[in-house]
């Protein structure tokens, strides 16, 4: 399965599939919660903050996540945060149709490619009313700078004279699941990328479930399905866009490695 949504703020081009499809988000949500602590805070991160959220986007850190979770959280029962301060961002963002998850995991956050756009809107654009000029700018800067092998996906065959702002999540159903007839150990797969500069202005958003672990083969098979259905809707759309720069002349992610797959929710 797969949802995607299209913006170009240059041409007012929209375009989406099953775009109100709710997927769970594993780090797609990060920008959510970065903009979540920009809000809480005015913009004016400390130091400490400006530490986790960079290894929270940039290096896909877990443990920098649950941290700022926790501190956008209310805490009266420790073993179910209730993320007002994620809440309270989201309803300024407009974003409806994403949906906490109850027992308090990040990484289950139900998101939709329609919210995620309208995320990746509110980063590039030039309405104050959610965040400052400042904040928006620091939040893309972190897009910006995510490290290598975490820059497949919606990058795929986006033209090279572009900055790319990329943020990727990936969640296998259950390590168990290639023994169980009902939890083959599918993937989620998801990518959010805003493309700007050089007269670029536009958002894409893809995210995808139930990419099938073949029989007998390792995990990553399925990951890697993931990323290749991606990629293949990336590059169509960026070459629809401009057919001059892409894709003889579009930006080639890397592949990721096999160790990316460590963690369950990433």
């Amino acid at each position: 399965m797969a949802s995607v949504a299209l913006y170009d703020g240059m041409t007012h081009t929209t375009c989406t599939y099953d775009a109100h499809k709710g997927y769970d988000s594993a780090s797609a949500v990060k920008p959510i919660v970065l903009g979540a602590l920009l809000l809480a805070e005015g913009g004016h991160l400390t130091q400490e903050e400006q530490t986790l959220a960079r290894k929270m986007v940039v290096n896909s850190d877990n443990a920098a996540t649950t941290t700022l979770w926790k501190q956008l959280s209310d805490l009266s029962d420790p073993q179910k945060p209730d993320p007002v301060g994620i809440q309270r961002f989201l309803n300024a963002a407009g974003m409806k149709d994403t949906r906490l998850d109850p027992e308090g995991s990040w990484g289950l956050t139900q998101i939709t490619a329609a919210d995620q756009a309208r995320l990746l809107k509110l980063f590039t654009g030039a309405d104050n009313t959610v965040l400052s000029r400042q904040a928006r700018t620091y939040a893309l800067g972190l897009m910006r700078d995510v490290q290598d092998d975490q820059r497949w996906g919606t990058p795929a065959g986006a033209p090279k004279t572009s900055t790319i702002h990329v943020k990727n999540g990936w969640l296998q159903r259950s390590q168990y699941g290639p023994k169980d007839p009902f939890d083959r150990g599918d993937w989620k797969v998801n990518s959010m990328g805003a493309f700007t500069g050089d007269h670029h202005d536009y958002g894409l958003v893809v995210l995808t479930e139930n990419n099938r672990v073949p029989t007998g083969q390792p995990a990553i098979y399925g990951w890697y399905y993931g990323i290749d259905t991606i990629e293949q809707v990336a590059r169509a759309v960026h070459h629809d866009l401009f057919p001059a720069q892409s894709p003889s002349n579009g930006y080639e992610p890397p592949r990721p490695s096999t160790e990316e797959t460590s963690s369950a929710a990433r």
